[in-house]
């Protein structure tokens, strides 16, 4: 059984907590030392619990807290090598894990899958997360979908799935131009549609759970983003969980 849960999941700050037996990753911290610390005792966990930090990219929002969290509590560092230079000179060398997409590791009792892909970023990757015999992937800050996504998602038991906005909202919302054309472009984020497209291609077959991720405040709605996605499955809106961005979201099992 593997179980996950989300500090927060959004533009203003990022974390999500994925367990297998003794096992805790973080996956992305981008909250201040105190803050992650509540929001992880909100969900049951101590800081001193974790076994490592596993991170996407380093943007503020998914970065911002990983140095102070990993000084403080002696954790490894898992990211890319164009990702860890953002942090490097903030911790000591024994605490870096250079990682690479497509090279697949194991973190005690996780199997960890990173793969590549288009984001504005260094060298910005995305996981699924296993134990041998449950499959969870993670997709969030990617501007596009590609066949090698679609190829690692292609069976998974749950989904952490970036929903971040809605074209006409994006459009209509009060966003400058520039930042607008970064969004939606191909390093950007995925929208609704977006989404719902790249789900109607893989394997439902195991689907246990599909969450509604780093959902845009000014540019999408809890609902749009559920919407999307429960069409192509066919279900509920209430069947298809939305990480919010200050509540986060409770511990989910996939079994």
């Amino acid at each position: 059984m593997i179980r996950f849960a989300s500090l927060g999941s959004g533009s203003e700050g990022n974390g999500l907590l994925i367990q297998c037996g003794a096992t805790v990753v973080l996956l992305d911290c981008g909250f201040s030392l105190a803050e992650t610390t509540v929001r992880l005792e909100r969900l049951g966990v101590a800081p001193q619990q974790l076994t490592a930090l596993l991170v996407t990219h380093e943007h503020s929002d998914h970065i911002a807290g990983v140095a102070r969290l990993a000084r403080r509590y002696d954790l490894p560092v898992y990211a890319s090598f164009g990702t860890l230079a953002a942090v490097r000179d903030q911790l000591a060398e024994s605490q870096l894990r250079a990682i690479a997409g497509d090279v697949p590791f194991e973190l005690e009792a996780l199997a960890i899958e990173p793969f590549a892909v288009p984001h504005d970023a260094r060298e910005p990757l995305q996981f699924v997360v296993g134990n041998g015999a449950q499959r969870l992937g993670i997709l969030t800050d990617v501007g596009c979908a590609t066949p090698h996504i679609e190829a690692m998602l292609k069976t998974c038991d749950g989904l952490f799935l970036e929903t971040n906005y809605d074209p006409l909202m994006l459009q209509q919302g009060p966003y400058p131009p520039q930042l607008k054309a970064r969004v939606s472009g191909r390093f950007g984020h995925l929208s609704n549609e977006a989404s719902a497209e790249l789900l109607s291609r893989l394997d439902h077959s195991r689907l246990q759970c599909v969450v509604a991720a780093h959902v845009s405040k000014k540019n999408n709605t809890p609902q749009l983003a559920q919407a999307a996605l429960a069409q192509v499955l066919g279900c509920a809106l209430e069947e298809v969980v939305v990480a919010d961005q200050g509540a986060g979201l409770d511990w989910l099992e996939i079994r």
